[in-house]
This record gives C-alpha cells, structure tokens and sequence, in this order.
C-alpha cells in the first residue's frame, strides 16, 4: 500500500481537529515563492528542522508539501518558541525579495491563522491540495518515478568527459548565474556565549545548482583536470559579474576563489580597472594549495601582481596532514584556511599537539578554521588563538544571535510602548 503525501496527512490531521481546534493556531511559510535558489532541498530540510523540536515535545505537527511550503499546527502555548524557530527561518532566507516584501507589508512569506475561527477555510484549504494532488497523479503517470530515476543518476552522477566540457562552458556563455552566486560568512567568535562577528564573507558559484541547471546527471567533480578547466571559466563569469556594479552589491570585506592562471587574465585585468583602488585592500584572493604547487613559478608571478595591486591572499584547502609542508610567510600568502577534521583532536595526542605547534608556527591570527560543523571546532581554535572561523555551526550562531538581537529589540519596543502608555494615563488624571 502507497504511502501518503503529505498533503493528504494535513486534509487528515485537520479533520481529526474538529473538536479539539481551541488552542491551536497554524503557521503557513509560503516557501515555494522564494526564488529558485533558496528553495533548494538542503533549505526546505533547515527550515522544517526548525520546528523538529516542538513536534517531538507533542506541541505542534508539520507538513512539508511538494511544493516546498510548510504548515506547522500547534498548541497556543507553544507560541514564544514558534516565534523562534521563525525568527531562525527568516534569516536563513534573509537575502530574498519576498523577505522585504513581508517585512514591509507583514505579509508574503508567512500567513497565519486561527484554527478555531479559520477552521473551515483551513479544510478547503486541504480539501483543493488533495484534489490538486489527485489530479497531478492521473496526468503525470510515471512522472515521480522518473524524476526519483534522474535524482538517483544525479546523486551518483555520470564522469565528466572533454566533450561534456565543452558543452558546459558552451552553457555558461549564455546562463545567468546570479541566483547560483552563494555568501558565506567568515567571523571572530567571542565570549563565553561564543557570539559571532563578521569579518569577511566569501562569494562562491554553487556548483551542485550549476549541475542542476545545466546538466542534471553528470558529476562535474569526477575528472579533477576537467574541473579545473571548467573551473577557470567559471572564474571569468564571476569576474564578470562582479565587475558589474548594478550586480555585486558588495558589503565590507569579501573573499573570492579564483585559479592562479586566472589572475594573469584580461579578465582578472579587466576586473581589477572596475575595482576602486581603496576597494582592493577589502578584497582576497583565494588560492588552493594545489594550484600554486602545481606551478610554483605562475604562483609567485600573479603574487607579485595582486599584492602590488593591493589586493589580499589566502591559501584555501589546506588540512592538517598538509598544514606543515605550507609555508605562508616564504609564499607571502596573509593569511590560509585551515580545514576542520575531528581528527585533529580525536587522532591522539601527537596529532592534536603536532597541528597546534604548526598553528602557532604560521600564526593563529592567519588561520582560518573552515568546514566549521561543531561546537568542538571553534572551541579547538580559540584556545590555540585562532580568531576567525567559517561553517555550518558559524551560519548557526549568526542565526541565534540575529534572534537574540530581535528579541531585544521587540522588547525595547514593548518597554517604550509601555512608557507612553503610562504618559498618556498621567496626562489624563493632571486633566
């Protein structure tokens, strides 16, 4: 017997409330009209995580329907907390146009109701989701089964051949690679609340959305030689768009993966004339360890020039076996990244202390802890004195402590209402 859909499980869930709909309200996140990049399925499993607390504590039950919106039904009491998770929600998707729009209007990207009052709109809400559903079912036929194929072949994904390549590159010359464009940010993490402060942000191409924009079912990763021809034309397209001032919306300091090949480029040239000279200090130039070794020589040709030009530069994907054969200051590199690994402090003693001396050795001022998933990361490189770090658990206390400032906010506002709330009584009685 098929399983059901989740919009079939909402139309059931919310019949079954129909004597028990007091004390309940429902949240419904319109995700399905965020713009195509921030609807990728990784967001869509965030978002709904938010709330994964509160269903285990039986206050409130989620749907994720197919076409990536969420409802999430729960008990009034659990408001403060559904106040939270949305908070979190809000600043994953924080750079979308449907954002401001619902934060000018209240409306856009969230809607709530009522269920005691909404009651019957919510169930021909579910009622027509069903009957979509149904409908969808008798004209796509095979159609999930096919898709489920291709997402299956993409996961493992077909090698990448020269004649795959060219038609990649082929694409990128018309492709619009503006939504695929992805932030992270780089930050000093203080305190004993570990509160994060950004320092640098870095601009990337997602290549898993290239993938599934130009050619779903092929791993553009699988010969590294053709990667890195396609990765230099990527970089052009990057320069390209950053060049373009209408485009780049560029904030403080920013950091850029580039080829060493490409910074000897009229593209890199061409970028650099767009670049305000006060500009290129807040720019740097990220390089991966086996591209400068690969050619030492293009390596310290395109160092002399970048840093002539005042621009910064950063060794990336270096690890803790590699961390000893880098020598920063002889490469005149600023600083390097550093890539996490439990190993670090899991491997042994020896392994834990060798890594601190090299850290020590390059200067922990230098040294970027990247792929920052665990608290144990970054409590690892604080106490060897390393100051910036970037990863999933660095995006994670941005976002509680972006909650934290709202909820101060909110509470001044509420204090300062209170204040002339108060005023105006005063006023009253002197009358």
């Amino acid at each position: 017997m098929a399983s059901q859909n989740q919009e079939s499980l909402f139309y059931d869930y919310i019949r079954r409330l129909e004597h028990h709909r007091q004390g309940r309200e429902m949240l419904y996140l319109h995700l399905s009209k965020l713009r195509p990049f921030n609807r990728r399925e990784h967001h869509i499993r965030v978002a709904a995580d938010a709330f994964e607390t509160m269903v285990k504590e039986l206050l409130g039950q989620i749907f994720v329907l197919k076409n990536a919106d969420i409802i999430f039904i729960f008990k009034t009491e659990a408001m403060g907390q559904v106040e939270q998770a949305l908070e979190n929600v809000k600043f994953l998707f924080g750079d979308d146009p449907l954002l401001s729009e619902e934060e000018a209007h209240g409306h856009g990207f969230t809607t709530w109701f009522d269920v005691a009052t909404d009651y019957e709109d919510i169930v021909n809400m579910a009622r027509t989701m069903v009957e979509n559903e149904k409908n969808a079912g008798m004209d796509g036929g095979l159609g999930q089964d096919v898709k489920a194929a291709l997402l299956a072949k993409q996961e493992e994904g077909e090698r990448m051949t020269p004649r795959t390549l060219d038609r990649v590159i082929e694409a990128l010359k018309a492709a619009d690679l503006t939504n695929m464009v992805r932030r992270q940010y780089i930050c000093e993490v203080e305190g004993a609340q570990n509160v994060p402060t950004q320092k640098l942000s870095e601009l990337f191409i997602s290549i898993k959305d290239l993938r599934e924009t130009l050619l779903p079912g092929v791993n553009l990763t699988s010969s590294p030689w053709l990667f890195q021809h396609l990765t230099e034309t990527l970089d052009r397209r990057v320069l390209s768009l950053l060049s373009k001032t209408e485009e780049r919306d560029i904030t403080g300091d920013i950091s850029i993966n580039l080829n060493v090949g490409t910074l000897l480029s009229s593209e890199f040239m061409k970028f650099d004339e767009n670049v305000i000279a006060a500009m290129r200090g807040n720019i740097v130039l990220e390089l991966q360890q086996l591209d400068v070794f690969s050619d030492l020589n293009a390596y310290l040709f395109a160092r002399e020039y970048v840093k002539t030009r005042g621009y910064r530069i950063c060794i990336d994907g270096v690890n803790y076996k590699t961390l000893p054969f880098i020598e920063r200051e002889r490469l005149e590199a600023d600083m390097i990244k550093l890539i996490w690994h439990p190993d670090i402090i899991h491997g042994g003693h020896d392994v834990t202390d060798r890594v601190k001396r090299q850290i020590i050795l390059t200067n922990p001022s230098r040294v970027i802890m990247t792929r920052c998933d665990t608290e144990e990361s970054i409590e690892f490189g604080r106490d060897v004195g390393i100051k910036l770090f970037q990863g999933r658990h660095v995006e994670a206390l941005i976002a509680e402590e972006n909650r934290r400032r709202s909820m101060r906010t909110l509470k001044k506002r509420a204090a300062a209402h209170e204040k002339q709330a108060g005023n105006k009584k005063s006023l009253t009685k002197r009358k």
